[in-house]
């Protein structure tokens, strides 16, 4: 267990260092290349930074502007109440999912499962090596799903990286049955078109169907060329998951997505989905497509059907998650300005780039509209230093109410209510202070999510952490629980 940090009061926001402003100039100038989103296969990711940089974090921490390097601060209103360093697996930790007493972890080098019956002491119950990155993670009853988006020599545990221009390489979905938690066995595989950089299931009674999110095709790629329009859609048989298979490639974009740049300067081109969340007691979805937000049907979930499509091509630079309330009549899409590689939580950037966009749903049936109300993006000062993007969040289940937890990386955990659309605000926060004041470092929450009373956060590089939220505004979803959680599967929290 890591010592707890106090709460200290934030002050006035963060000056700007002119140094910065070459930075902030070439991610909005240098268009889809500068918004590759997450990490690659590698370990976070630093880059060094000017002189002035480094001497203006260390006289914000110096002033309490910002924290110390890794100290702790948080909210009165939140209570850090442990964390796990990582063990076994060294690499980037990214997605998190729940079943009863479990939370999975995953990791590019493969997944974690932790027994959180006691979320003040969570207990490693596995580790299992399986590299490739992302290793996005979902669970259905007895079967675990694992995405792999980087090329590999097979589709093994025990491959090694090798050129997506070479064939034989291997990218897409992996299935494990864990119906013995402490040794999960890997049971399928499905090659999936550019890999598998997210997934999203929509589990029925006797099939598990998963919607693969996978992008940037290019023409020396055998397995991922150009156009890629569409998602791969896998159906999973429950009791015989070795029958795995590829059931239809819906084209999402028949006119090819959002162009990006030069038409849209600053903003990705469409060439596939980043990710997808389904709500499937509505038999709705949101799609996060690079450079387009879908609002689409999943009657059918064989057939998703365009429902309706949006773009921001002023202050979006890459549609990267999406989030539906309780009530299904708003989503939340978020920018991944930067990529996950750079400072954009800072006065230069403001408050509408790489932020979260709040949508209201309006109409009815297959007229349904997105309509754009708001932005919502944290206030609290980070250093240039500081990788700060909008991440995976997920809803806080009370009543009449609109609230939302979410990742930021190096912004750390915000708590935020959105029950008015065109004015959000944050209630609650949790973070730490920069990793490093001498170079840009990766590193801080990739998720955060509410699950049976506390929230779950995977540090990219601290681990894996829980805090306890104590507010008048969420104590109520304190009664709410839960058998299985898997966030981009919102549930309906309250008719179960």
């Amino acid at each position: 267990m890591t010592s707890l940090h106090t709460t200290r009061v934030r002050r006035r926001r963060l000056g700007v260092a002119a140094a910065a402003a070459g930075l902030i100039a070439t991610l909005f100038t240098a268009g889809p290349a500068a918004a590759t989103p997450d990490p690659g296969d590698k370990a976070a990711t630093r880059s060094g930074v000017s002189v002035s940089q480094q001497a203006e974090a260390t006289a914000a921490i110096k002033s309490g502007e910002i924290p110390g390097v890794d100290e702790i601060v948080h909210s009165d209103n939140i209570t850090h109440v442990a964390n796990v360093p990582k063990d076994a697996l060294k690499g980037t930790n990214s997605d998190l999912v729940f079943q009863g007493k479990y939370a999975f972890s995953g990791n590019y080098d493969g997944f974690r499962i932790f027994d959180i019956s006691n979320p003040k002491s969570p207990r490693t119950v596995a580790q299992v090596l399986c590299p490739g990155s992302q290793n996005d993670i979902s669970v259905s009853g007895d079967l675990l799903f694992l995405s792999t988006d980087s090329s590999r020599s097979d589709n093994s545990c025990a491959s090694t990286t090798q050129p997506a221009t070479e064939k034989s390489s291997w990218e897409g979905m992996k299935v494990f049955d864990i119906s013995d938690k402490r040794n999960p066995q890997y049971v399928a595989a499905v090659e999936t078109a550019c890999g598998s950089h997210t997934h999203t299931i929509v589990p029925e009674r006797k099939n598990v169907y998963v919607y693969v999110s996978s992008y940037s095709p290019n023409e020396t790629f055998p397995d991922c060329q150009p156009p890629h329009d569409g998602i791969s859609v896998i159906k999973v048989p429950r009791n015989a998951p070795e029958k795995s298979r590829i059931v239809n490639f819906p084209i999402l974009f028949p006119d090819g997505g959002n162009p990006g740049a030069p038409d849209n300067p600053g903003v990705s081109k469409t060439t596939g989905c980043h990710d997808i969340t389904v709500l499937p007691s509505k038999d709705l979805a949101a799609g996060a497509c690079m450079g387009d937000g879908l609002l689409f049907s999943i009657k059918d979930p064989e057939n998703p059907k365009i429902i309706d499509r949006v773009q921001d091509n002023v202050n979006f630079a890459f549609w990267h998650s999406a989030t539906f309330n309780q009530g299904a009549n708003k989503v939340v899409f978020t920018d991944e300005l930067g990529g996950g590689g750079a400072a954009t939580c800072n006065d230069e950037v403001g408050p509408n780039r790489g932020a979260d966009g709040i949508y209201d749903i309006i109409g009815r049936g297959d007229h349904r509209k997105l309509v754009f109300r708001s932005y919502f993006k944290i206030d609290r000062p980070q250093a240039e230093t500081e990788v700060c993007v909008a991440h995976n969040g997920s809803i806080i289940p009370v009543k009449g109410r609109d609230l939302m937890v979410q990742a930021w990386y190096q912004g750390g955990v915000s708590v935020w209510d959105f029950t008015n659309s065109s004015k959000p605000k944050e209630i609650a926060f949790f973070e730490r202070g920069p990793v490093s004041t001498a170079a840009v470092t990766t590193a801080g929450p990739w998720s955060a999510y509410y699950y049976n009373g506390y929230i779950y956060s995977n540090d990219i590089a601290k681990g894996f952490d829980v805090l306890r939220l104590d507010d008048w505004r969420t104590d109520p979803a304190k009664r709410v629980r839960m058998h299985e959680l898997n966030v981009q599967t919102q549930p309906d929290y309250f008719d179960r």
